[in-house]
């Protein structure tokens, strides 16, 4: 089989559609996609952007502004919603999301920039708002830890929500945000199934990590919740009821749940994600999102494209519920995050927690 007609390992899809935003399309000679072509590496691009901040007024989002260190994500996810964002810097939805990712090397400075001016009132910053802040790449650049830095040292609450494990190496950071009510982590948490998880979300932690990391900041006083994101309706809502009881074991204090939604190109990438991995629920699963989505895919509508409707949906929401129960969350589980102790630093003071 070519290139781009099956999946690549390690890969959340093999092919690169056309950006809908390009009216021409590259289309490479069939002698040069054979099967000895080499994999294709993760390559990381500079990105300019002056401004950091990224502001929503969706009634569907717990937040208002938040900060993503990256574009692009090489987790992989062939789900992800955030696929075509990539489509407004020239890149495809496809393999260039996860392969070819954009760097804001001035993050941090940008953010500190930002809470400096007199213009800043303090309030959750969200990281991060479209692709994950805890990506591989963030071991070795270490971005998303100097901007919870900037936010330590202003004592600006933060949100967290991500499928990496990396986010324990930042207990110290988030602990010490969290003892003055300025911190709250959310994993993300797609499936049990490690082998699921493999061909769903290829590059994200897997599942084991992720409940060990809800442990670890739990144990560190961060209060930490699960979000069992996407609800893929005849592939993973069954699992509704272990993965609540294995993250509030872990010591999550909240959970929720969002249903998958598909937008643009990620319909057709899901579409033949299907097709090539599990075959035999490409039906089941497709009819069952179209019936919660009024006949599509996807249905961009506030307070529908969370959560779904139809039989389904219900059907999911009456799981959760039950399952939420049953597992010993509180419904009101979550907290509250203060803005009391902000501050901006003059000259003379420290960080928050120095070294």
């Amino acid at each position: 089989m070519k290139r781009g007609e099956r999946a690549i390992h390690g890969r959340g899809t093999g092919e690169n559609p056309k950006c809908r935003f390009d009216e021409i399309e590259f289309v490479p000679d069939q002698d040069v996609l054979d099967e000895e072509a080499p994999l294709p590496r993760t390559r990381f691009f500079r990105d300019a952007s002056r401004s950091i901040l990224s502001w929503n007024d969706s009634p569907d989002l717990p937040y208002t502004v938040s900060v993503n260190p990256y574009r692009g994500c090489e987790h992989g996810c062939i789900y992800c919603y955030a696929r075509p964002y990539h489509e407004y810097l020239g890149f495809s939805a496809g393999l260039d999301f996860e392969s070819k990712i954009m760097v804001k090397e001035d993050a941090p400075e940008l953010l500190r920039r930002e809470l400096m001016k007199e213009s800043w009132r303090p309030e959750p910053v969200n990281l991060s708002g479209v692709t994950d802040c805890y990506q591989p790449i963030e071991r070795t650049l270490g971005l998303t830890r100097r901007c919870l830095e900037v936010l330590a040292e202003f004592r600006n609450p933060v949100e967290v929500c991500t499928k990496g494990a990396v986010v324990t190496r930042d207990l110290d950071l988030l602990a010490g945000l969290a003892a003055i009510g300025a911190a709250r982590v959310a994993l993300s948490i797609t499936t049990l199934d490690a082998a699921l998880a493999g061909i769903l979300e290829p590059r994200a932690a897997r599942p084991e990590k992720r409940i060990e990391a809800i442990a670890a900041l739990a144990g560190a006083g961060v209060p930490v919740s699960v979000m069992a994101a996407p609800v893929i309706p005849g592939l993973n809502d069954h699992e509704l009821p272990d993965l609540l009881a294995a993250a509030r074991k872990a010591g999550a204090r909240s959970a929720g749940y969002q249903v998958v939604r598909l937008p643009f190109g990620v319909a057709d990438l899901f579409e033949r994600w299907l097709e090539e991995h599990l075959p035999e629920r490409r039906t089941k699963v497709l009819h069952r999102i179209r019936d919660m989505r009024g006949g599509r895919l996807t249905d961009a509508r506030f307070g529908h494209r969370m959560r779904g409707e139809g039989v389904f949906a219900n059907e999911i929401e009456s799981l959760f519920l039950l399952a939420r129960h049953k597992a010993g969350f509180r419904e009101d589980g979550g907290i509250e995050l203060s803005s009391a102790h902000f501050r901006r630093p003059g000259p003379a003071q420290g960080m928050l927690f120095p070294d």
